[in-house]
């Protein structure tokens, strides 16, 4: 097919990416890069060459993300303020967590922990309150909560990295090793999907039911932190000492945390197509987030954390390669966690192909998050393998 003169000169005057880009976004990528080059001066004596390469990753990854999110830049400047703060108090010494004040009240891992998930349970609370009340002040209130407990989250999360440095070299590692670090690293990516999808619908009617799977994840941490004292730092297991897991475990939390995210709105909208059958004209039924929004937003949350969890399952058979000399020996994890891949796979598959849409979905959507727990939790409970290592 020809092309057309006047196609051309439309095609030639689109603007470029690079013209496009603002003072901001141009403030925002060289503080991100100064930050990140900074970070490696610091710490360049404990990374290698693979750390390095996730770094520069990660620091690639983090300005796109500004540049598509806008609000995640005060996110970023916020935390990197808060953990630089938390990092110059305590130096090189650990035991001021004890008696400086701004490290026992407020910026300590556990104490920033404690923080988050009191904000998350209050943000949790206000968001129905909003909606009950059809409140746009409360619903900004809950709004700035959520930001605020997860602002808190991850200073907490870049704190106990130095913090296990502190006590010895031998001990430090990311904060992704154990139940207790990787549930708060699931309540902090389930926020920030939630946030993100508020954002751009412009609406707060699903806050209540997002932040009800993060508030469950805040009581099994309490329970964690008081009943086990899971809370403390301890070594890496020799099976978790490879630059692997920085990859692998965020990579499967993003899927956790957007199929969480879509059950609970799986929940929300069966009790909206309940409601309306039964009091069409009642406060729910007025209140409640509409059906087509919350369709919508379960099927982009599924697609995400399918995609993110696919590519975890990759990194996940590469590790286990190196670490056991094969990609797959159908250990229970890696069994359940094709279930649970199939199990996403088909929601996608009937969706896209045969149209699937409401009711149904919203039952599959509940009922897949059952079955993606037992792949997180009950296997490590219940059975035995090479990943026993996560049991509780």
């Amino acid at each position: 097919m020809a092309v057309t003169r006047e196609a051309l000169l439309e095609q030639w005057e689109q603007p470029a990416f690079w013209r496009c880009l603002t003072i901001g976004d141009g403030l925002w990528m060289l503080l991100a890069a100064a930050g990140s080059i900074l970070v490696w001066w610091l710490y360049r004596s404990y990374m290698d060459g693979y750390e390095i390469a996730i770094q520069a990753g990660s620091t690639l990854g983090l300005i796109a993300w500004g540049l598509y999110w806008k609000p995640v830049r005060l996110l970023a400047l916020a935390v990197a303020v808060l953990a630089t703060l938390a990092l110059w108090r305590y130096g090189a010494d650990y035991a001021l967590r004890h008696s400086d004040f701004w490290l026992k009240y407020f910026l300590e891992s556990q104490v920033a922990f404690m923080w988050m998930s009191a904000l998350y349970v209050l943000a949790t609370v206000t968001y129905f309150v909003a909606l009950l009340g059809r409140s746009d002040f409360i619903g900004k209130t809950a709004t700035a909560l959520t930001w605020t407990a997860t602002i808190m989250g991850l200073t907490g999360l870049l704190v106990r990295w130095r913090e296990s440095y502190l006590l010895g070299a031998d001990i430090g590692h990311i904060p992704v090793s154990n139940l207790y670090e990787v549930f708060i690293l699931f309540a902090l990516i389930t926020a920030l999907l939630y946030l993100f999808y508020e954002d751009r619908h412009r609406t707060r009617a699903m806050g209540g039911f997002a932040l009800l799977v993060i508030s469950g994840a805040v009581a099994f941490l309490l329970w964690y932190t008081f009943d086990r004292e899971a809370q403390h730092i301890q070594p890496l297991i020799p099976a978790l000492q490879s630059y692997w897991m920085k990859i692998h475990v965020p990579a499967n939390f993003i899927g956790y945390g957007a199929f969480s995210l879509a059950a609970m709105l799986g929940v929300a909208y069966l009790l909206r197509s309940g409601v309306e059958a039964r009091w069409p004209d009642g406060l729910l039924a007025r209140v409640l987030p509409p059906l087509e929004l919350l369709d919508d937003v379960m099927y982009k949350a599924i697609a995400l954390g399918f995609a993110a969890f696919t590519i975890a399952t990759i990194l996940g058979a590469l590790w286990a390669a190196e670490a056991w000399g094969g990609y797959w020996s159908w250990d229970p994890k890696e069994t359940w966690a094709l279930i649970v891949w199939l199990n996403y796979a088909a929601w996608l598959h009937l969706r896209l192909t045969k149209g699937w849409r409401g009711t149904p979905m919203a039952w599959w959507a509940v009922i897949g998050l059952l079955v993606t727990l037992f792949a997180f939790l009950g296997v490590n409970m219940f059975l035995s393998g090479l990943h026993s290592y996560g049991t509780l």
